[in-house]
């Protein structure tokens, strides 16, 4: 019988490799950039065409390679930062695998011109496919100079699942943007389609992030510093006020490497607790600088992702320091402004403890500043009080539009159709409750004016005219970069909407007019929550237009919690089932439930 196990050939192992390095064009971005800083650059320049499509260039001013380096370099597993098992525990670079230009080079094609300060002629490569096309001298900086074109050419089925060049222009920015606050002593320019992007200096942290998002951001930074036996955990995070409800403004670092870890962020946030809403997210450019023989590095393909010998320490740790923080600048109240318990404690275990350090080492005391408080044990004495004094000074009732007033609708079909004068009510400001003939239905008044909101948006998306109501006083927005490219993407659509919304130069915008929904002042937030809204509506790949009306039916409709009078509670119900779908939310969420009289006669009879 034959032998059927073989080895791979080089081009097809390289392109299945690529697949786990090369996601999209961001991902030759991150690489190419992170090599450029381990060369010892301090001048990085990154120019891309057509969302990186087309064209991806690096240019740094770093140590060069030999022609032979140049060469060996797009090798698999060709790499001058390992050389025996114990290196991995002692990482500090950003690239060791050595497959990143492997990788990109099976999948498009690739030139180098690379040459060491010390040489008067540099090497110039050329690679396509992952077959090497020529090595000949040429004229070349000092440093290296690596262009991506034509990415995925010869894997269409990958090239087709790319997004559009708005969605991959904000995945390089933010790639290019974590390895920038990463290493702010070094200077990066980036340039897409001609037009520059970003021109970061050299500086400082604090210069670097004021640098990439704007000069506001210097108002609302607060410092966060703290010196342990474990790690040492530096950066900045931003005051409660400045939380916003989109996404994008949280960096991670350990070692200067970007990490996504849920794990550390819900630590970051819980530190926040009753200072911003549930839904809100907090900047943050957090540091931690830790011993690498602690931390695994190496078990993700794009290195986002680490493992620590001790998680818990880590939560501990970072939780308090943010605590601290915001208490010591007088951002929330502290008993003790010097030092937090938390600290005092678990340095005072660490120093007792053995080298190899475990959860198990530690009092349970050191824990209890990190762990979100428990709810259930809190006396409601103090808040009940609190709730009826509010509750006296102010009470909030939503209005349904008066155009729905003046409509007469018909709530079901013949067969289900309410009599005159039907009573509809809530329950719990939650819930309406209404008879039906063959028993009553419950309906979900948020997913039932979502629904409702949806509909009527996607009317003027498709040519209906709304009205805009004009500022008194315009309102000027400044946006992030990744933001406003996402802002420029779904213009057209938020014109349709009612907004009147004209760029102000770089990533200013100012607003001349809303939607009559929009309340005065909530301009900024109003389109930070359909920006985030639609943000994620476009991961899932809907239509532009379905989810642009999905974000702004979820902005403004009513939400739980909201008082509605039995007129209202009628004329939303009158709304929901005029939709074509009034079943369901543009979600998939169910908007009402149907009971039956012989639902209810089940439940008292006692029979199943």
């Amino acid at each position: 019988m034959e032998d059927i196990v073989k080895l791979l050939p080089d081009i097809i192992a390289n392109q299945i490799a690529a697949g786990e390095v090369v996601q999209r064009p961001s991902s030759v971005v991150k690489e190419l950039m992170e090599n450029a800083v381990d060369a010892g650059a301090n001048r990085v320049q990154l120019i891309v065409k057509d969302a990186g499509k087309t064209w991806i260039q690096v240019i740094d001013n770093g140590c060069g390679m030999t022609d032979t380096d140049a060469r060996m370099s797009f090798e698999r597993h060709a790499t001058s930062k390992i050389r025996k098992p114990e290196d991995l525990y002692h990482i500090r670079t950003m690239g060791f695998r050595g497959e990143a230009l492997a990788s990109i080079a099976a999948v498009s094609q690739v030139e180098m011109r690379t040459r060491m300060e010390l040489n008067k002629v540099g090497t110039q490569l050329i690679i396509e496919a992952g077959i090497f096309i020529s090595q000949d001298p040429t004229a070349a900086n000092p440093g290296t100079s690596i262009t991506v074109k034509n990415l995925f050419y010869n894997v269409p089925a990958r090239r087709n699942f790319l997004k559009s060049n708005a969605a991959e222009t904000r995945h390089i920015i933010d790639e290019f943007q974590r390895v920038a606050l990463a290493h702010p002593n070094i200077s990066f320019t980036f340039h897409h389609n001609g037009a520059e992007l970003f021109h970061l200096k050299e500086g400082n942290l604090r210069q670097r992030v004021v640098a990439m998002f704007g000069h506001p951001y210097n108002e609302r930074l607060v410092p966060i510093e703290e010196k342990t036996t474990v790690l040492t955990i530096y950066g900045f995070i931003g005051k409660p006020e400045t939380a916003k409800k989109m996404r994008g403004e949280q960096f991670l670092f350990v070692n200067n490497r970007f990490i996504k870890s849920h794990y550390l962020h819900h630590a970051i946030v819980t530190a926040y607790d009753e200072m911003i809403p549930s839904d809100a997210h907090p900047l943050y450019t957090i540091f931690l600088d830790i011993d690498p023989a602690r931390i695994d590095v190496n078990v993700h393909p794009t290195k986002q992702e680490i493992k620590f010998d001790d998680e818990k320490i880590i939560y501990t740790f970072v939780h308090t320091a943010v605590k601290h923080s915001l208490g010591k600048y007088s951002v929330s109240p502290t008993l003790d402004f010097d030092q937090e318990t938390a600290f005092s404690n678990m340095n005072q275990a660490l120093q007792a403890a053995p080298k190899t350090i475990s959860s198990e080492t530690l009092a349970p005391s050191s824990y209890t500043d990190a762990r979100p408080p428990d709810k259930s044990s809190a006396s409601p004495t103090y808040w009940k009080s609190l709730y009826e004094e509010a509750k006296q000074n102010k009470t909030t009732v939503y209005t349904i539009p008066s155009k729905w007033e003046q409509e007469d609708r018909v709530l079901f079909n013949q067969e289900e159709q309410h009599q005159d004068g039907q009573i509809a009510f809530q329950i719990h400001n939650q819930y309406i409750l209404s008879q039906i003939k063959s028993g009553y239905i419950i309906a979900d008044q948020q997913a039932a004016h979502e629904r409702v909101l949806f509909d009527q948006y996607l009317k003027y998306l498709n040519g209906q005219k709304i009205s805009t109501q004009q500022q008194l006083f315009p309102v000027q927005i400044t946006l992030n970069q990744s933001d406003a490219l996402l802002l420029a993407d779904v213009m057209d659509e938020l014109k349709q909407l009612g907004f009147d919304i004209h760029p102000f130069g770089g990533t200013t915008y100012v607003i001349h007019g809303a939607p009559s929904e929009v309340l005065t002042g909530q301009e900024q937030e109003a389109l930070e929550k359909i920006l985030d809204a639609y943000k994620q509506s476009q991961e899932l790949k809907h239509n532009r237009r379905e989810a642009v009306a999905r974000a702004f039916a979820k902005l403004n409709c009513i939400k739980h919690g909201k008082s509605l009078s039995e007129k209202e509670c009628r004329f939303l119900l009158d709304e929901l089932f005029a939709c074509e779908n009034p079943y369901y939310t543009p979600d998939g969420s169910p908007t009402f439930i149907t009971y039956s009289i012989r639902d209810l006669e089940k439940q008292f009879s006692g029979k199943s």
